[in-house]
Protein backbone atom coordinates (compact mmCIF):
# COMPACT_ATOMS: atom_id res chain seq x y z
CA UNK A 1 0.00 0.00 0.00
CA UNK A 2 1.57 3.39 -0.99
CA UNK A 3 1.79 6.42 1.33
CA UNK A 4 -0.39 8.13 -1.29
CA UNK A 5 -3.10 5.51 -0.81
CA UNK A 6 -2.80 5.63 2.89
CA UNK A 7 -3.01 9.40 2.83
CA UNK A 8 -6.31 9.31 0.64
CA UNK A 9 -7.83 7.31 3.59
CA UNK A 10 -6.86 9.28 6.50
CA UNK A 11 -8.36 12.33 4.39
CA UNK A 12 -11.56 10.09 4.14
CA UNK A 13 -11.37 9.28 7.92
CA UNK A 14 -11.03 13.23 8.27
CA UNK A 15 -13.96 14.07 6.22
CA UNK A 16 -16.56 11.71 7.73
CA UNK A 17 -15.46 12.87 11.21
CA UNK A 18 -16.40 16.58 10.41
CA UNK A 19 -19.44 15.36 8.53
CA UNK A 20 -20.23 12.89 11.84
CA UNK A 21 -20.26 16.30 14.24
CA UNK A 22 -22.07 18.47 11.77
CA UNK A 23 -24.96 16.06 12.14
CA UNK A 24 -24.96 15.14 15.64
CA UNK A 25 -24.48 18.86 16.74
CA UNK A 26 -27.46 19.29 14.44
CA UNK A 27 -29.23 16.22 16.58
CA UNK A 28 -28.30 17.84 19.99
CA UNK A 29 -30.03 21.58 19.04
CA UNK A 30 -32.88 20.20 18.02
CA UNK A 31 -32.94 18.35 21.48
CA UNK A 32 -32.06 21.52 22.93
CA UNK A 33 -34.78 23.42 21.28
CA UNK A 34 -37.47 21.15 20.41
CA UNK A 35 -36.81 18.07 23.60
CA UNK A 36 -36.96 15.58 20.45
CA UNK A 37 -34.81 14.80 17.32
CA UNK A 38 -35.65 13.20 14.10
CA UNK A 39 -34.68 9.83 14.47
CA UNK A 40 -32.81 9.97 11.03
CA UNK A 41 -30.07 11.85 12.75
CA UNK A 42 -29.24 8.84 14.35
CA UNK A 43 -29.52 6.53 11.62
CA UNK A 44 -27.15 8.73 9.78
CA UNK A 45 -25.00 8.82 12.51
CA UNK A 46 -24.82 5.20 12.61
CA UNK A 47 -23.86 4.96 8.90
CA UNK A 48 -21.39 7.44 9.02
CA UNK A 49 -19.29 5.39 12.06
CA UNK A 50 -19.22 2.14 10.03
CA UNK A 51 -17.42 4.57 7.62
CA UNK A 52 -15.12 5.69 10.05
CA UNK A 53 -14.57 2.28 11.22
CA UNK A 54 -14.10 0.29 8.59
CA UNK A 55 -11.49 2.84 7.22
CA UNK A 56 -9.71 3.22 10.31
CA UNK A 57 -9.61 -0.42 10.36
CA UNK A 58 -7.73 -0.67 7.06
CA UNK A 59 -5.65 1.79 7.93
CA UNK A 60 -4.26 0.25 11.09
CA UNK A 61 -4.01 -2.86 8.77
CA UNK A 62 -1.56 -1.03 5.98
CA UNK A 63 0.44 0.67 9.13
CA UNK A 64 1.14 -2.30 11.16
CA UNK A 65 2.17 -3.90 7.71
CA UNK A 66 4.23 -1.40 6.77
CA UNK A 67 5.84 -1.43 10.09
CA UNK A 68 6.19 -4.54 10.87
CA UNK A 69 10.29 -5.86 11.81
CA UNK A 70 11.65 -8.97 11.14
CA UNK A 71 11.57 -11.74 13.46
CA UNK A 72 13.51 -14.52 14.50
CA UNK A 73 12.03 -16.91 16.13
CA UNK A 74 13.32 -16.91 20.13
CA UNK A 75 15.72 -19.42 21.29
CA UNK A 76 16.11 -21.51 17.49
CA UNK A 77 18.94 -23.16 17.66
CA UNK A 78 18.95 -22.95 13.61
CA UNK A 79 21.37 -20.42 12.26
CA UNK A 80 22.83 -19.33 9.17
CA UNK A 81 22.46 -22.14 6.14
CA UNK A 82 20.68 -24.65 9.28
CA UNK A 83 17.29 -22.40 8.76
CA UNK A 84 16.99 -23.58 4.78
CA UNK A 85 17.72 -27.17 5.77
CA UNK A 86 15.58 -26.64 8.88
CA UNK A 87 12.76 -24.94 5.96
CA UNK A 88 13.06 -28.00 3.45
CA UNK A 89 13.09 -30.86 6.30
CA UNK A 90 10.13 -29.11 7.47
CA UNK A 91 8.36 -28.93 4.64
CA UNK A 92 9.01 -32.58 3.56
CA UNK A 93 7.45 -33.64 6.73
CA UNK A 94 4.57 -31.57 6.63
CA UNK A 95 3.71 -33.23 3.29
CA UNK A 96 4.84 -36.39 3.22
CA UNK A 97 5.68 -37.48 7.17
CA UNK A 98 9.03 -38.15 6.93
CA UNK A 99 11.13 -37.16 9.57
CA UNK A 100 14.57 -38.16 9.14
CA UNK A 101 15.88 -34.78 7.42
CA UNK A 102 13.80 -33.01 10.43
CA UNK A 103 16.43 -35.30 12.86
CA UNK A 104 19.70 -34.90 10.87
CA UNK A 105 19.24 -31.29 11.18
CA UNK A 106 18.74 -31.30 15.15
CA UNK A 107 21.56 -33.61 15.63
CA UNK A 108 23.93 -31.15 13.58
CA UNK A 109 22.21 -28.30 15.70
CA UNK A 110 22.84 -29.88 19.20
CA UNK A 111 19.12 -29.88 19.87
CA UNK A 112 16.01 -31.72 20.46
CA UNK A 113 13.30 -30.47 18.07
CA UNK A 114 10.47 -33.47 18.99
CA UNK A 115 8.08 -32.64 22.73
CA UNK A 116 7.70 -35.38 25.15
CA UNK A 117 4.22 -36.23 23.30
CA UNK A 118 5.97 -35.56 20.03
CA UNK A 119 5.84 -33.11 16.92
CA UNK A 120 8.36 -30.46 15.87
CA UNK A 121 9.37 -27.14 15.93
CA UNK A 122 7.79 -24.70 13.02
CA UNK A 123 10.14 -22.86 11.12
CA UNK A 124 11.64 -19.51 12.09
CA UNK A 125 9.36 -17.57 9.20
CA UNK A 126 6.49 -19.68 9.91
CA UNK A 127 6.39 -18.81 13.20
CA UNK A 128 7.06 -14.99 12.60
CA UNK A 129 3.73 -15.26 10.43
CA UNK A 130 1.72 -16.90 13.31
CA UNK A 131 3.09 -14.23 16.12
CA UNK A 132 2.32 -11.39 13.22
CA UNK A 133 -0.86 -11.81 13.12
CA UNK A 134 -1.65 -13.01 16.71
CA UNK A 135 0.07 -9.74 17.38
CA UNK A 136 -2.40 -7.36 14.62
CA UNK A 137 -5.43 -9.22 16.25
CA UNK A 138 -5.07 -8.78 19.91
CA UNK A 139 -5.12 -5.17 21.13
CA UNK A 140 -3.31 -6.89 24.91
CA UNK A 141 -0.22 -8.16 22.56
CA UNK A 142 0.18 -4.40 21.42
CA UNK A 143 -0.12 -2.86 24.68
CA UNK A 144 1.07 -5.25 27.00
CA UNK A 145 4.56 -6.14 28.43
CA UNK A 146 6.11 -9.85 26.86
CA UNK A 147 8.44 -11.94 28.23
CA UNK A 148 9.59 -14.86 25.95
CA UNK A 149 10.95 -18.40 28.16
CA UNK A 150 11.99 -21.59 27.94
CA UNK A 151 10.92 -23.23 31.01
CA UNK A 152 6.86 -23.50 31.45
CA UNK A 153 6.47 -20.46 34.22
CA UNK A 154 7.65 -17.40 35.24
CA UNK A 155 8.14 -15.71 38.66
CA UNK A 156 7.91 -12.01 38.77
CA UNK A 157 8.27 -9.24 41.67
CA UNK A 158 5.61 -6.67 41.75
CA UNK A 159 6.71 -3.97 43.81
CA UNK A 160 5.00 -0.70 43.05
CA UNK A 161 5.50 1.54 46.02
CA UNK A 162 8.56 3.28 46.71
CA UNK A 163 10.64 3.37 49.82
CA UNK A 164 9.54 5.77 52.84
CA UNK A 165 12.31 8.60 52.60
CA UNK A 166 12.76 12.17 54.07
CA UNK A 167 14.64 15.21 55.51
CA UNK A 168 16.91 15.34 58.11
CA UNK A 169 19.81 17.55 59.83
CA UNK A 170 23.42 16.83 59.66
CA UNK A 171 23.12 16.00 63.29
CA UNK A 172 19.79 14.94 63.40
CA UNK A 173 18.42 11.15 65.04
CA UNK A 174 17.05 9.05 61.74
CA UNK A 175 14.25 7.14 62.34
CA UNK A 176 13.03 4.24 60.41
CA UNK A 177 11.26 5.04 57.22
CA UNK A 178 7.74 3.03 56.37
CA UNK A 179 8.40 -0.06 54.74
CA UNK A 180 5.94 -2.21 52.20
CA UNK A 181 5.34 -5.27 51.04
CA UNK A 182 6.43 -6.85 48.03
CA UNK A 183 4.45 -9.45 46.04
CA UNK A 184 5.44 -12.19 44.39
CA UNK A 185 3.69 -13.57 41.27
CA UNK A 186 3.99 -17.04 39.53
CA UNK A 187 2.93 -16.92 35.49
CA UNK A 188 2.49 -20.10 34.21
CA UNK A 189 2.50 -21.18 30.92
CA UNK A 190 -0.80 -22.68 29.77
CA UNK A 191 -1.45 -25.22 25.98
CA UNK A 192 -3.34 -24.39 23.81
CA UNK A 193 -3.96 -26.42 20.18
CA UNK A 194 -5.07 -26.24 16.71
CA UNK A 195 -5.75 -29.21 14.70
CA UNK A 196 -6.24 -27.64 11.09
CA UNK A 197 -6.68 -30.25 8.45
CA UNK A 198 -6.36 -31.01 4.84
CA UNK A 199 -6.56 -33.70 2.27
CA UNK A 200 -3.37 -35.30 1.34
CA UNK A 201 -4.14 -34.32 -2.19
CA UNK A 202 -4.19 -30.88 -1.61
CA UNK A 203 -0.96 -31.11 0.33
CA UNK A 204 0.82 -32.70 -2.39
CA UNK A 205 -0.51 -29.87 -4.64
CA UNK A 206 3.06 -27.83 -5.41
CA UNK A 207 1.21 -25.25 -6.32
CA UNK A 208 -0.06 -24.89 -2.65
CA UNK A 209 2.05 -23.37 0.18
CA UNK A 210 1.87 -25.83 2.80
CA UNK A 211 3.77 -23.71 5.27
CA UNK A 212 1.65 -20.79 5.04
CA UNK A 213 -1.69 -22.08 4.65
CA UNK A 214 -0.85 -23.88 8.34
CA UNK A 215 0.30 -20.36 10.25
CA UNK A 216 -2.31 -19.02 9.02
CA UNK A 217 -5.13 -21.51 10.16
CA UNK A 218 -2.79 -21.64 13.59
CA UNK A 219 -2.87 -18.20 13.80
CA UNK A 220 -6.46 -17.26 13.84
CA UNK A 221 -7.36 -19.69 16.26
CA UNK A 222 -4.49 -18.91 18.45
CA UNK A 223 -5.05 -15.20 18.46
CA UNK A 224 -9.28 -15.41 18.91
CA UNK A 225 -8.27 -17.96 21.50
CA UNK A 226 -5.55 -15.71 23.61
CA UNK A 227 -7.48 -12.19 22.93
CA UNK A 228 -10.57 -13.49 24.75
CA UNK A 229 -7.90 -14.87 27.23
CA UNK A 230 -6.45 -11.99 27.85
CA UNK A 231 -9.56 -9.80 28.68
CA UNK A 232 -11.71 -12.63 30.51
CA UNK A 233 -9.30 -15.42 31.38
CA UNK A 234 -9.86 -16.84 34.60
CA UNK A 235 -6.98 -17.87 35.10
CA UNK A 236 -7.23 -21.91 35.77
CA UNK A 237 -6.05 -23.60 32.11
CA UNK A 238 -5.56 -20.26 30.33
CA UNK A 239 -3.97 -16.94 30.69
CA UNK A 240 -6.05 -14.38 33.38
CA UNK A 241 -7.77 -11.57 32.08
CA UNK A 242 -7.93 -8.18 33.56
CA UNK A 243 -11.76 -8.39 34.27
CA UNK A 244 -11.53 -11.05 36.50
CA UNK A 245 -9.82 -9.76 39.34
CA UNK A 246 -11.45 -8.94 42.50
CA UNK A 247 -12.56 -5.07 42.63
CA UNK A 248 -10.59 -3.07 45.14
CA UNK A 249 -7.45 -1.11 45.67
CA UNK A 250 -5.38 -3.37 47.84
CA UNK A 251 -2.72 -5.73 46.57
CA UNK A 252 -3.77 -8.36 43.49
CA UNK A 253 -6.94 -6.25 43.24
CA UNK A 254 -8.04 -3.81 40.28
CA UNK A 255 -10.07 -0.61 41.51
CA UNK A 256 -13.46 -0.81 39.51
CA UNK A 257 -14.82 3.35 39.00
CA UNK A 258 -18.49 3.34 39.36
CA UNK A 259 -20.03 5.42 36.77
CA UNK A 260 -22.97 6.57 38.49
CA UNK A 261 -25.24 6.05 35.19
CA UNK A 262 -27.12 2.93 34.40
CA UNK A 263 -25.20 0.99 31.23
CA UNK A 264 -24.27 3.90 30.08
CA UNK A 265 -20.43 5.43 29.36
CA UNK A 266 -20.77 9.58 29.99
CA UNK A 267 -18.31 12.30 29.52
CA UNK A 268 -18.04 12.62 33.72
CA UNK A 269 -17.75 8.98 34.13
CA UNK A 270 -14.63 8.83 31.80
CA UNK A 271 -12.79 11.97 33.51
CA UNK A 272 -13.94 10.24 36.85
CA UNK A 273 -12.05 7.18 35.48
CA UNK A 274 -8.69 8.88 34.33
CA UNK A 275 -7.97 10.71 36.42
CA UNK A 276 -8.37 7.64 39.05
CA UNK A 277 -4.91 6.58 37.74
CA UNK A 278 -1.74 7.73 39.23
CA UNK A 279 0.54 10.32 36.93
CA UNK A 280 2.99 8.12 36.83
CA UNK A 281 0.92 5.90 35.22
CA UNK A 282 -1.40 8.36 33.20
CA UNK A 283 1.11 9.86 31.05
CA UNK A 284 1.63 6.24 29.27
CA UNK A 285 -2.21 5.37 29.53
CA UNK A 286 -4.86 3.74 26.96
CA UNK A 287 -8.31 3.31 26.67
CA UNK A 288 -9.19 -0.08 26.09
CA UNK A 289 -12.93 -1.03 25.21
CA UNK A 290 -15.71 -2.81 22.80
CA UNK A 291 -16.51 -1.19 19.29
CA UNK A 292 -19.84 -0.62 20.05
CA UNK A 293 -18.56 1.68 23.12
CA UNK A 294 -16.59 3.60 20.94
CA UNK A 295 -19.40 4.34 18.98
CA UNK A 296 -21.22 5.93 21.39
CA UNK A 297 -18.24 7.75 23.22
CA UNK A 298 -17.95 9.72 19.69
CA UNK A 299 -20.95 11.38 20.47
CA UNK A 300 -19.85 12.78 24.10
CA UNK A 301 -18.82 16.73 24.26
CA UNK A 302 -16.98 17.99 27.56
CA UNK A 303 -19.51 20.22 29.34
CA UNK A 304 -17.26 23.49 29.74
CA UNK A 305 -15.30 23.76 26.30
CA UNK A 306 -18.32 21.66 24.32
CA UNK A 307 -15.27 20.49 22.70
CA UNK A 308 -15.68 16.16 21.53
CA UNK A 309 -13.58 14.02 23.43
CA UNK A 310 -13.01 11.63 20.75
CA UNK A 311 -10.41 12.57 18.17
CA UNK A 312 -9.38 10.30 14.76
CA UNK A 313 -6.02 10.08 14.46
CA UNK A 314 -5.50 11.65 11.00
CA UNK A 315 -1.66 11.48 10.56
CA UNK A 316 0.59 8.05 9.99
CA UNK A 317 1.27 6.39 13.51
CA UNK A 318 -1.11 8.97 15.28
CA UNK A 319 -3.57 6.61 17.55
CA UNK A 320 -7.45 7.59 17.71
CA UNK A 321 -7.50 9.91 21.23
CA UNK A 322 -10.14 10.03 24.21
CA UNK A 323 -9.71 13.62 26.02
CA UNK A 324 -6.13 13.30 24.32
CA UNK A 325 -5.61 9.60 25.44
CA UNK A 326 -5.13 6.97 22.84
CA UNK A 327 -7.99 4.68 22.63
CA UNK A 328 -7.93 1.22 21.34
CA UNK A 329 -10.90 -1.24 20.25
CA UNK A 330 -10.84 -4.99 21.36
CA UNK A 331 -14.00 -7.28 20.49
CA UNK A 332 -13.57 -8.76 23.88
CA UNK A 333 -14.33 -5.74 26.17
CA UNK A 334 -18.07 -5.76 27.10
CA UNK A 335 -20.74 -3.99 25.13
CA UNK A 336 -22.18 -1.29 27.38
CA UNK A 337 -25.20 -2.77 29.63
CA UNK A 338 -25.92 -2.52 33.16
CA UNK A 339 -23.13 -3.75 35.95
CA UNK A 340 -20.60 -4.15 33.02
CA UNK A 341 -16.57 -3.42 33.25
CA UNK A 342 -17.19 -2.13 29.53
CA UNK A 343 -13.88 0.19 29.53
CA UNK A 344 -10.34 0.26 30.98
CA UNK A 345 -8.11 2.33 31.07
CA UNK A 346 -4.09 2.05 31.77
CA UNK A 347 -0.22 2.18 31.52
CA UNK A 348 -0.58 -1.49 30.21
CA UNK A 349 3.07 -2.38 29.70
CA UNK A 350 3.43 -1.87 33.43
CA UNK A 351 0.05 -3.45 34.45
CA UNK A 352 -0.10 -6.70 32.55
CA UNK A 353 2.88 -9.12 31.98
CA UNK A 354 2.53 -11.76 28.27
CA UNK A 355 4.70 -14.69 29.09
CA UNK A 356 5.22 -16.86 25.60
CA UNK A 357 7.19 -20.36 25.98
CA UNK A 358 9.62 -20.07 23.49
CA UNK A 359 8.48 -22.46 20.05
CA UNK A 360 5.65 -23.40 18.21
CA UNK A 361 5.14 -27.56 17.71
CA UNK A 362 3.43 -29.06 15.28
CA UNK A 363 2.92 -33.08 14.73
CA UNK A 364 1.71 -34.68 11.67
CA UNK A 365 -1.32 -37.16 12.06
CA UNK A 366 -2.46 -38.82 8.60
CA UNK A 367 -4.57 -41.62 10.73
CA UNK A 368 -7.12 -40.66 12.62
CA UNK A 369 -9.21 -38.54 10.46
CA UNK A 370 -8.97 -40.43 6.82
CA UNK A 371 -8.86 -39.41 4.06
CA UNK A 372 -7.39 -35.91 5.82
CA UNK A 373 -4.51 -35.42 7.47
CA UNK A 374 -4.39 -33.86 10.77
CA UNK A 375 -1.85 -31.40 11.95
CA UNK A 376 -1.86 -30.38 16.03
CA UNK A 377 -0.36 -27.46 16.71
CA UNK A 378 0.44 -25.87 20.24
CA UNK A 379 1.59 -22.99 21.67
CA UNK A 380 2.01 -22.30 25.15
CA UNK A 381 1.14 -18.76 27.21
CA UNK A 382 0.38 -17.28 30.33
CA UNK A 383 -1.51 -13.77 31.21
CA UNK A 384 -1.60 -11.67 34.47
CA UNK A 385 -1.68 -8.61 35.49
CA UNK A 386 1.42 -7.50 37.77
CA UNK A 387 0.53 -4.26 38.85
CA UNK A 388 -2.64 -3.88 39.60
CA UNK A 389 -2.20 0.04 40.29
CA UNK A 390 -1.33 0.70 36.38
CA UNK A 391 -5.07 -0.25 35.63
CA UNK A 392 -8.17 1.13 36.20
CA UNK A 393 -11.90 -0.21 35.38
CA UNK A 394 -15.29 1.08 34.18
CA UNK A 395 -18.25 -0.67 36.31
CA UNK A 396 -21.51 0.97 34.65
CA UNK A 397 -24.10 0.76 36.87
CA UNK A 398 -27.10 -1.14 37.41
Amino acid sequence: MTIQEMTERMHSIGNAWEQFKQVNDARLHDLEKKGSADPLYLEHLNKINQTINLQKSRLDRMETANARPGVELAGSPYKGEMVGEYKSAFITYLRKGMDAGLEAVQTKALSVGTAADGGYLITPEMSETVVSIINEISPMRELASVQVISSESLDVIEDTQLPGAAWVAETATRSDTTTHQIGKNNIATHEMYAIPKATQKLIDDASVDIEAWLAQKVAEKFAALEATSFISGDGSGKPKGILTYTAGTNFGEIEQINSGTSAVVTADSLVKLYYALKDEYAKNATFLMNRSVVQAVRLLKEATTNQYLWQPGLALGTPDTLMGVPVKAAADMPAAAASSLSVAVGDFKRAYLIVDRVGIRTLRDPFTDKPYVKFYTTKRVGGEVVNSEAIKLLKLAV
